[in-house]
Formats: structure tokens, sequence, C-alpha cells
């Protein structure tokens, strides 16, 4: 797939051209909430190990904990993120934008908690140590281009990473993550 071919529907629910897994780890937004805020997260299972279908299983709940050590202590989580970009740059998604996905737990951006009532969550595959791949930052360009014209209070300003609204809990996507070679790739969000 071109990071070309994708594009948002008309409802706001579904990126085309992207591979769908829909997971039960979402609910409805609170009445009357814009989405103004995208999260940028990283994630490698088991960690710092990437393909496979581990992630797809976490964020359906079908996790095996026999499958890897670390995934007895995870298993019990019922997170979920809107998307994932792959480490060749193929994208997922896993909950509708319209949806809370469950993404950010305990958070705040500028004042105000709960993140995941507002804001569009996406999971690169990785880990906070290891760079990231060109394509994966070339497809985020182009699926947050996507975003910033859909919900157009996401600007610059409103998207961060993961450790910018969960501090002290959370680091990824990490010091790997270039935040400036990213943005130099976005031309239309401002």
């Amino acid at each position: 797939m071109k990071k070309t071919d994708y594009q948002i529907d008309e409802q706001g629910e579904w990126l085309t051209g992207a591979r769908s897994v829909v997971s039960p780890n979402c609910d409805d937004r609170p009445d009357s909430t814009d989405i103004d805020l995208l999260v940028i997260h990283g994630i490698s299972l088991p960690p710092r190990e990437y393909g496979g279908e581990f992630i797809d299983q976490l964020f359906t709940n079908t996790l095996d904990t026999n499958a890897h050590p670390y995934f007895a202590e995870i298993h019990e989580l019922r997170v979920s993120s809107h998307l994932l970009i792959d480490r060749a740059g193929a994208v997922t998604q896993y909950v509708p934008f319209i949806k809370r996905a469950w993404h950010a737990g305990v958070s705040d951006f500028n004042g105000r908690s709960q993140c995941n009532d507002f804001a569009i969550g996406v999971e690169l595959e990785g880990c906070d140590e290891e760079a990231y791949c060109d394509v994966q930052y070339e497809t985020l360009a182009a699926v947050t281009e996507l975003i910033c014209q859909r919900w157009q209070k996401i600007i610059k300003d409103r998207i961060v990473g993961h450790s910018d609204i969960a501090p002290g809990r959370k680091t990824d996507p990490g010091p790997a993550f270039d935040k400036k070679y990213y943005f130099s790739l976005l031309k239309l969000c401002r």
C-alpha cells in the first residue's frame, strides 16, 4: 500500500487502505468532545522484537501467555490504539477514530486529564533505544496529514509523545524518536 492510498472515510471512522483488526478495548468518547490531540507511542512485543501477531493479540485480549515469559505480566491489560505503523510502514487500525481507544492511561495535556477522551493514538513498532525506520516516519507523516486535515484542532503543538502526557510513568516513543525529522516531513499540518 502506498502512503498516498490512505484516506479517512466520510464518517471519520476508518483509514481506508489500512489493515483492520477490531479491538474490543474502546468505548464512546464523552459527548461534545473534540478530537484535538495526537499521541505517538512506541511498542514491541516481546520487548525489542518485531513482527508477528503479538501486538494484534494484546489489543484483542488474546495474548498467549505461553508464547513468551513477558506476556504473563501483561496479558490482563485491556489496551488498544487507533493505529499501528509497523517496521515496514504498513498500517493496522484497531479502533475507529471517533471512538475512544485505551492508549494513554493516566495522562494530562496542558492541565486537561483523561487524554484518551480527546486524543488519537498511533503506535510505532519499535522501542525507546532503537531508531525507528524511515518508512515509519514517512507513513506517520502521511497519516498525520490526513488526521490534521480531518480534525483541524490538531496542530503541531498538539502532537505529543506518550512520555509528554504521562511523564515519569511512560517513556515512549523514547529518545530514539526523531521528532524534528518527523515534523520536517509535515507539509500541511500547521
